[in-house]
């Protein structure tokens, strides 16, 4: 059984590392929104992507092996925690809380960085909107134009106008 533990340390180093790449990618995307160049934040995006799906897979092998031990040790796989196989296992106990914590802040790390690219992306597309939104409604309506081609705007607006 000890042969699990050591291969769920080895998984959750490998999620430590995925993590700090994915962390990076997000940097660099959101280095590129702020200065709007598409093509960085494509790539970074893609980058990303890969990341988020070798993470998966490593978040995989990680359920199969916290099952094996699980079923092992003869306890319920959905009740089983790291702290718990840690304290199953003092001889690997250190590393996986160790391994666990970094884990943790790494994963807050990427919440918070990825919840401001949300906000910012959310407010972005609501600008994007209400431009075309207004975009649409001058383009629906017929109007008159002067002959230098500038459309003559009334004077004042009425109150159907204002509430449609």
């Amino acid at each position: 059984m000890s042969r699990q533990v050591t291969d769920l340390e080895t998984v959750l180093q490998m999620l430590i590392d995925e993590h700090k790449r994915l962390l990076a990618h997000v940097q660099i995307q959101q280095a590129a929104m702020g200065k709007m160049e598409l093509d960085k934040m494509e790539d970074a995006s893609h980058r990303a992507e890969a990341c988020r799906m070798r993470i998966a897979t490593l978040d995989t092998r990680r359920r199969l092996l916290v099952a094996q031990i699980a079923k092992l040790s003869r306890v319920d796989p959905a009740s089983l925690t790291i702290p718990q196989i840690a304290a199953a296992f003092p001889q690997n106990g250190p590393r996986l809380i160790q391994l666990r914590n970094e884990l943790k802040t790494l994963m807050q790390q990427l919440a918070d960085r990825t919840y401001v690219a949300g906000r910012l992306a959310a407010a972005v597309l609501g600008h994007l909107n209400t431009a075309m939104r207004l975009f649409a409604g001058a383009v629906g309506q017929a109007g008159t134009y002067t002959k230098n081609g500038v459309p003559r705007v009334a004077n004042r607006i009425g109150v159907m106008e204002a509430v449609g």
